[in-house]
């Protein structure tokens, strides 16, 4: 199986590692130091109780989180919306690279430490997409840890025996999850038994895309993932919230009952359909969901901005979701569906965390402008936001009030 769990980079130790996160505000209201070490969380402790062996961030003002993890992305297309209108997209694979690297330091400096990339192989383009993405992912390694989903087009049928073969080649490869659209395939069934076959020779996870608007289809393929040993995933799921509610309602008893994840992306930026998976219900029938960010600034989704916390506001403020629960959805959520270890402020816990400025999880939501990346126990990425005021306009702002309370004294 291929390594999706990330492991220290070479060389670090806890003494050159060692790093104290002090005043930062926990969602729970508490005020504490975090030592760090060896990629590791060593201690939480209130704060000025903790002893610094190294260097130290001062947090005041900051709330300090798990960090967010990105599970579907599309490094292979990413940011070629940026491309001139007047030629085609280069999928070069040292074009792909290029993009794929820009887009995940994108994601990492909004927080993701851990992204999943679906990578489309076959066809015209082989495995050069594929091995552009892992280029990417070596050149990435103490930043962020990236691992790849190989998607074929075809896996049924004359033209389906040579994607089943390049399937099985991306996952010798490196890559770390096998998936693809049953739904493109003309047998959709067939395609979702090639995928869970592999996946079963190899011991690696499966993450398929299907928009789920075919109810027979998805209970057919719930009875099959519940019979692997590995993880299935699905996304984006959109379809499932046009059924009537008597017929989702079932899907997602079933979905739950093989163990399936559902990834939704409240972004949109998956095909021509627009819409969010029902997460409320599905949460409910005991699916975990978690969501993406889906394409970053493609023909899917030209302005997508790849930020876990954008998609974790807009299920908060389109669905209903209560805000902690809407964050679960992008950092342990999207971490399990990643087939990654959980991170939590607790010692002994792997050191991805990211602190924003604010002190509420609702505030960080609607204006999450500073960033604190850390991965691995060191810090990676920093965002600052500086809001400044002309003088004249603020004095003017301050004035109208009180012109206001004396016309109204008059």
């Amino acid at each position: 199986m291929p390594d999706s769990q990330p492991q220290p980079p070479e060389g670090v130790t806890a003494g050159t590692t060692a790093l104290l996160l002090c005043g930062a505000r926990l969602t729970d209201g508490r005020t504490v130091d975090v030592s760090l070490g060896a990629g590791r969380i060593e201690a939480v402790g209130t704060a000025g109780s903790l002893p610094s062996h190294g260097s130290r961030i001062d947090l005041a003002g900051y709330l300090l989180l798990p960090a967010p993890a990105e599970p579907h992305a599309h490094s292979d297309t990413a940011l070629t919306a940026d491309e001139p209108a007047s030629r085609a997209p280069s999928y070069a694979p040292e074009d792909v690279q290029r993009r794929a690297t820009e887009a995940a330091l994108l994601q990492l400096g909004h927080g993701a430490t851990a992204q999943r990339a679906h990578v489309r192989i076959g066809d015209a383009q082989g495995l050069g997409a594929l091995e552009a993405v892992l280029k990417t992912r070596r050149s990435l390694r103490g930043l962020a840890d990236l691992t790849a989903v190989a998607v074929p087009r075809l896996l049924t049928g004359v033209a389906g025996a040579d994607g089943l073969a390049i399937l099985r080649d991306a996952v010798k490869m490196g890559a770390a999850a096998v998936g693809g659209c049953p739904d493109l395939d003309p047998d959709p069934t067939g395609y979702a038994e090639a995928v869970l076959g592999v996946a079963a020779e190899h011991g690696c996870s499966v993450d398929l895309h299907t928009e789920g608007d075919d109810p027979a289809r998805l209970a057919r393929l719930a009875a099959m993932a519940g019979g692997l040993r590995g993880g299935v995933t699905l996304g984006p799921c959109a379809g499932l919230s046009r059924l009537p509610l008597d017929v989702a309602t079932r899907a997602a008893d079933q979905l739950a009952a093989a163990g399936v994840r559902v990834v939704c992306l409240p972004q949109g930026g998956c095909g021509e359909v627009r819409g969010v998976a029902p997460v409320r219900l599905l949460r409910a029938a005991g699916v975990q969901v978690a969501a993406g960010s889906g394409a970053v600034r493609d023909a899917a989704n030209p302005v997508g901005r790849g930020d876990p916390l954008e998609a974790a506001y807009l299920l908060a403020s389109q669905t209903g979701m209560r805000v902690n629960e809407a964050y679960v959805t992008v950092s342990s959520a999207a971490r399990e569906a990643m087939d990654l270890a959980e991170v939590r402020v607790e010692a002994g816990f792997p050191a991805e965390l990211l602190a924003v400025r604010g002190e509420r999880l609702d505030a960080v939501l609607s204006l999450a402008y500073s960033r604190i990346v850390v991965h691995r126990g060191r810090v990676v990425a920093r965002t600052s936001a500086v809001r400044e005021y002309c003088d004249s306009a603020v004095a003017v702002a301050l004035e109208l009030p009180r012109q206001g309370r004396s016309d109204t004294a008059s």
